[in-house]
């Protein structure tokens, strides 16, 4: 009897369950969490199984499957992003939730269905979805924690840092059971509670690298801290680089967002060997107004709120200018990091001036600066580029020279052919008779000779030289025929 009674309680009371010692899960903001809750007892087989809530002290069923007895070798069910799957011949029931969300945080469990709304726990689980968040310097951190699945909303609620011995206080409401809304302020943190939406809302400005961190929403009750939310922060610097050569000027621009900082003074500081920041030049030296541009010694700064850019000029660099340097809003003796620069000064080669005066910009972005070494590299390899090809043009020169010299060579040499091998061009014959060569084509002439005078008449003779073998014979039977061949009077060209 007192057995069946112990063993009556749980169903009776299904918020005792909740004390029993639950596994515990953590899991990143979208992330997929996958649970199998196995069961031994005979009668478990035989129920339908469910994945419950625990939300106001009861655990309520998020998704549930049918009867076993319509599918005695397994059966399933979904709801929205939760399946749950019974395999009654491996007495195990597997559970998943897909696109978990921080509200999806609390404490969970595998169950039997009983018998009316009762639910017997097979596994306890206490599941923490956290966010986490990249930021850079000077961005703003919202969030909001809501505490709906706890069974109350009166508390303090608070935004806590994890330290290495616990949690460190940021800041907390003072609440009051009059007011529906409390929040707070803590230095850079605001808090907000809106105990209608049970939603606590925490907004971080001016972050700087040192914010990185875990965070937790909380809400402290009867001497019980228990955590809403965990968040995790990562804050990143913002960076420029810079190269200038002594003597030079180096000119750095910082852009912010111009309402939310247009109206906060601006500074300009070198950063020390403790990490501490001196101020070199800060626009509070000048009135108010949309371009300011105070200057201190060789800096100078203009701060222009329209477009959100601080514009930093440093003149007459020296080398002990190089370093790390912080563009920074200065409120309330304050610095709050908006760009880490790192300034280089290279120093002037022996023999070699600066380019430009002192005015002159001498700002190379880092990673695109030569040092001054590769200069002269550069030189040198200009240099004997330049030698080649003056070595190869002077060769083409000389190539293309004596080539011409042997083309006109040749043609006196085939003008002075022409002149004998064709007379005609410069005497011809005027004549309509037709002069026959010997038959016997096996012997060719060999000499041709023609004289010709400067000026000749038309009752010249003209005369030729030929073999006896090849003159013209006379025939027994034919008169002798005589022909006169008049040259025409040659003119001077």
């Amino acid at each position: 009897m007192e057995l069946r009674v112990l063993l009556l309680l749980p169903l009776c009371f299904p918020g005792l369950q909740a004390k029993t010692p639950a596994a515990k899960e953590r899991r990143l903001e979208g992330s997929t969490l996958y649970i199998q809750c196995p069961y031994t007892a005979q009668t478990n087989s035989q129920q339908q199984k469910a994945w419950c809530h625990m939300r106001e002290n009861r655990w309520k069923p998020l998704v549930e499957t049918t009867e076993p007895s319509q599918y005695p070798y397994g059966t399933n069910a979904t709801n929205g992003k939760v399946t749950i799957e019974d395999n009654p011949t491996h007495r195990t029931v597997s559970i998943t939730m897909t696109n978990l969300q921080v509200e999806d945080s609390g404490t969970y469990c595998c169950a039997s269905h009983s018998y009316g709304n009762r639910y017997l726990p097979l596994k306890t689980i206490s599941l923490n979805v956290f966010k986490e968040l990249h930021k850079l310097e000077l961005d703003s951190l919202s969030v909001q924690c809501p505490y709906s699945t706890l069974g109350y909303s009166t508390g303090t609620k608070a935004w806590c840092r994890e330290g290495q011995t616990g949690y460190k206080l940021v800041v907390s409401t003072d609440y009051s059971s009059t007011w529906h809304n409390s929040k707070a302020m803590a230095h850079r943190t605001l808090i907000q509670d809106d105990t209608q939406q049970r939603t606590v809302t925490i907004t971080m400005q001016k972050l700087q690298v040192q914010d990185t961190g875990t965070y937790f929403c909380v809400l402290y009750r009867s001497s019980r801290l228990t955590p809403i939310m965990e968040v995790r922060l990562s804050v990143s610097k913002r960076t420029q680089e810079h190269t200038a050569k002594e003597s030079g000027n180096v000119s750095v621009r910082c852009p912010y967002s111009a309402p939310d900082y247009g109206t906060v003074s601006k500074a300009w500081c070198k950063e020390g060997d403790r990490k501490a920041c001196t101020i070199l030049v800060n626009t509070n030296l000048e009135p108010s107004g949309y371009l300011r541009t105070p200057q201190q010694g060789r800096v100078t700064i203009q701060d222009d709120t329209q477009q959100g850019i601080v514009t930093i000029t440093m003149e007459e660099l020296q080398a002990q200018d190089s370093g790390v340097y912080w563009c920074a809003l200065y409120e309330h003796d304050h610095l709050f990091r908006m760009v880490e620069v790192t300034l280089s000064i290279s120093e002037v080669l022996a023999g070699t001036t600066l380019s430009g005066t002192a005015g002159t910009n001498q700002t190379i972005p880092s990673g695109n600066t030569p040092a001054p070494s590769s200069n002269v590299n550069t030189f040198i390899l200009l240099a004997g580029i330049l030698s080649i090809l003056f070595i190869l043009a002077l060769i083409s020169t000389i190539t293309l020279c004596v080539r011409r010299c042997k083309q006109l060579k040749k043609r006196g040499t085939r003008q002075a052919e022409n002149i004998y091998d064709k007379p005609e061009d410069i005497a011809q014959l005027d004549s309509t008779e037709r002069m026959e060569g010997p038959k016997d084509d096996s012997k060719d002439l060999k000499y041709v000779t023609l004289n010709f005078k400067s000026r000749l008449s038309p009752e010249d003779p003209l005369y030729c030289n030929v073999e006896p073998s090849q003159t013209h014979r006379k025939p027994k039977d034919e008169n002798v025929e005589y022909a006169i061949i008049a040259l025409k009077q040659l003119t001077d060209e």
